[in-house]
């Protein structure tokens, strides 16, 4: 009876040196090689082994039945699949290079061939690779151009990064000039005086700004706002006026000078204004509607011998 068993364990003896083990479903690697025990648990000490290249960045592949036994067998793994559905699916993370680090690597270049430092750049249609979510891009511009009456430029790029290979792109796209403008951090409402931290200075594309619009901090703060304007919009000088010291329908102290003279009635004010401004002023005790200039809180200034605009009716 010994004698007998003796060739049958002789027999299993292979199949016992080898290591039992199962595909995993669904692999997340973040390394550009493939390795054994990524797609194979138990894979012992042949975990290490390389198989072949991983996805790139941002993709996946699909490891099927047929060939996940050919890596079992070619590795001593003790697996069979059970049906032809069974499959091991590879995915690596990646993220978009960010068309704006590319355009930061253009700008660095085309400036050596006189392109604005405040010009926008648009990129042309592209498709642009995936990256290792953690690894630095390293961008080379080679051969560019910049035809500067239109704008348009062209290059070469090269994309590397650590744990994928090099690429390289044709790209091109249009220079912009841009223009600077002062747009405000939040909503501001209509009649309220614009701060210092109500505004920052940004730019736009030239072709974008409206005429009129307001360039320095100077123009907008301390300004009363005629018009309410939404967080991130622009100003015009138009809609801007200097702060209101005379409400409409405010009561006014009214001051008439004269050499030698000075006299001082109440009135009505008759519209909005600000320090300097003219104003058309109701004399209470005559109805008598005289313009004058105002020159602090409540406070206007009516030339001796002014002629009046009107009379009110009681």
């Amino acid at each position: 009876m010994r004698g007998a068993l003796l060739p049958l364990l002789l027999l299993a003896l292979p199949a016992m040196a080898q290591d039992l083990a199962g595909p995993r479903p669904l692999v997340v690697v973040d390394q550009p090689m493939l390795r054994l025990g990524d797609v194979f648990e138990g894979a012992g000490a042949r975990a290490a082994q390389p198989i072949g290249a991983a996805p790139a960045p941002g993709r996946q592949m699909v490891i099927e039945a047929a060939q996940l036994l050919a890596l079992a067998r070619a590795n001593g793994l003790a697996w069979r699949p059970l049906s032809a559905q069974e499959r091991v699916v590879v995915e690596r993370p990646g993220r978009p290079l960010a068309r704006e680090e590319v355009t930061a690597a253009l700008k660095a270049e085309l400036l050596r061939y006189g392109l604005d430092p405040e010009a926008e750049l648009e990129l042309g249609p592209v498709a642009l690779p995936m990256i290792p979510p953690e690894a630095a891009p390293r961008l080379v511009v080679d051969s560019a151009s910049l035809d500067a009456p239109t704008g348009r430029f062209a290059g070469l790029l090269s994309i590397g990064a650590e744990g994928m290979p090099m690429q390289r792109l044709r790209i091109g796209g249009r220079a912009v000039p841009t223009l600077p403008v002062v747009v405000a951090t939040r909503r501001l409402s209509l009649g309220e005086i614009v701060g210092p931290g109500d505004v920052r200075l940004a730019r736009q594309r030239a072709e974008r700004v409206r005429p009129g619009a307001a360039d320095r901090l100077d123009q907008v703060v301390g300004q009363q706002l005629h018009r309410p304007v939404g967080a991130e919009m622009g100003f015009q000088r138009s809609d801007l006026a200097p702060p209101a010291l005379v409400e409409r329908n405010a009561l006014v102290t009214m001051q008439v000078e004269a050499p030698g003279l000075s006299l001082t009635a109440q009135g009505r004010a008759l519209e909005a204004a600000g320090r300097g401004a003219l104003v058309p002023v109701m004399n209470l005790a005559s109805r008598t509607v005289v313009e004058a200039q105002v020159t602090g809180p409540g406070r206007v200034r009516v030339a001796m011998g002014a002629a009046p605009l009107r009379r009110e009716a009681e």
